[in-house]
């Protein structure tokens, strides 16, 4: 959205709600993107079922940096409640404590054959022997990295997030929530059919096993097919090795990567989920878990802060959003009590100037047991340069750093008590939202905001507003 933040669509950060009955047109502006990319609503947690694939093919004069494939095959992976979400949304913050755990994972729509309730919808995709298809994918899903296989295929990744990457062969593939990493699916084995399959990996917590799928059958070929297709065998649930390892191999294609090698501004930024005394009598406890960035959990305002910031309205946000958290301890090991005091809240941004060299180190936190955090940045592509287990060093971690052809993203898994870096430019004006896209994180406040102020030239200057932004 190069300039043109009016339609990033995130409630309270860069626009009010659309309200019931009226209407706002959304316009969409590309730049470098190829590959795969997804739209869904950011109100609540009404993304949940309003969502879909964006295919971002090459110019017609240029070729995909790979064999053409036969067909283009979009898989969407989601998530299903009984209930409905809104109530579900509701009652998590009412109570305090997590959200009820859905009650089956989809495949386009479909959980498949393994629930007992839709085996006649199982989605189904029929295949050609001797074909190269490229699988779109995309986790849709709430809260939940997902593990995704083809049984008796192996698979190559070509792309994630929009930016072609180094072909990397692998038998599984690992994706986080807000993630799309596109991969190629040779249909090179005896003509049968095979299950495709998504199941949860998950490092804690409650939630359901039980994978969803979908069929890949191979056609112009008589046999006879088995009672049940092959169900592929997965890493372990709680297989965090295995989550890390594969996000490790994913390598930028670009030979003209342009990672920033100085950087104007370091930013250090810890992750955790905190608590705070419950005082509501709908609490399920004697406390209420939110989580934070640098011990800040975000409250949105009631008027959006992209048009407090186009119109100078004072007092909506604040900008003082910290470089670094208000104390430093031992992150990931056994936490103080005092470090166990809950959160501040605030509506604070952090301003760059405009073409700012920025690295951000993610921190993940022991504090409410540590878990994994698929970080998101809006307005922007980052380059992932490195990642670790345990708490960043200053010295050692950027003598780690991969700043030859690290992948091109927009989303990264911050793995489970350790810490991520990334790097990009500040060239995009305009108001930026990054969150952990864990649902129930973003909820408890895992959250801040990026104002990128405008350049001197006529090119680096944010856009005007539509006519039609909803009022607040």
């Amino acid at each position: 959205m190069p300039r043109y933040p009016w339609s990033d669509g995130t409630d309270f950060v860069t626009q009010c709600p659309i309200r019931p009955g009226q209407r706002f047109t959304q316009r969409m502006i590309l730049s470098d993107e190829e590959g795969t990319l997804w739209w869904h609503a950011h109100s609540d947690w009404s993304r949940n079922s309003v969502y879909g694939a964006i295919v971002i093919l090459p110019p017609t004069a240029q070729a995909f940096p790979f064999p053409k494939p036969h067909a283009h095959l979009p898989i969407l992976i989601g998530e299903w409640w009984n209930a409905d979400v809104e109530e579900v949304f509701g009652n998590f913050l009412a109570g305090g404590g997590d959200p009820e755990v859905s009650d089956a994972f989809l495949i386009n729509g479909q959980p498949g054959d393994l629930y007992p309730c839709s085996r006649q919808d199982t989605y189904k995709v029929f295949v050609k022997p001797g074909k190269t298809y490229l699988i779109k994918l995309v986790n849709a899903v709430m809260d939940n990295i997902m593990f995704f296989k083809i049984a008796g295929h192996n698979l190559t990744v070509v792309g994630t997030d929009g930016a072609y990457t180094k072909p990397m062969t692998t038998d599984y593939v690992a994706i986080s929530p807000g993630q799309t990493i596109d991969v190629l699916l040779e249909t090179n084995q005896p003509p049968s059919h095979y299950y495709m399959a998504a199941r949860i990996y998950a490092s804690g917590g409650e939630f359901v096993t039980t994978p969803a799928t979908a069929i890949i059958e191979y056609v112009g070929n008589h046999y006879t097919p088995p009672p049940s297709p092959f169900l592929p065998s997965f890493p372990e649930y709680n297989d965090s090795a295995a989550s890390v390892d594969f996000t490790d191999q994913l390598r930028s294609l670009a030979n003209d990567v342009d990672v920033p090698k100085i950087v104007d501004k370091t930013l250090f930024y810890t992750l955790s989920v905190n608590q705070l005394p419950c005082l509501r009598s709908s609490c399920l406890g004697a406390t209420r878990l939110l989580a934070s960035v640098n011990n800040v959990s975000l409250l949105l305002p009631k008027t959006d802060i992209l048009q407090a910031y186009y119109r100078g309205i004072i007092g909506v946000y604040d900008s003082d959003f910290p470089d670094f958290p208000p104390s430093s301890f031992n992150y990931t090991q056994g936490v103080k009590a005092k470090e166990q005091s809950g959160p501040g809240f605030g509506t604070a941004v952090r301003v760059l100037a405009y073409n700012t060299t920025v690295e951000v180190v993610f921190q993940g936190t022991n504090l409410g047991g540590g878990v994994e955090h698929p970080m998101h940045l809006h307005g922007y592509s980052f380059y992932v340069v490195g990642s670790g287990l345990g708490n960043y060093d200053r010295v050692r971690g950027p003598a780690t750093y991969n700043l030859v052809d690290p992948p091109l993203m927009e989303n990264i898994a911050v793995p489970r008590n350790g810490w991520t870096a990334i790097r990009f430019r500040a060239n995009n004006p305009g108001v930026w939202y990054m969150h952990c896209h864990f649902e129930r994180h973003v909820s408890w406040g895992m959250g801040m905001v990026f104002i990128v102020k405008d350049g001197e030239g006529p090119h680096q200057k944010m856009l005007p507003p539509p006519p039609d932004m909803p009022p607040c």
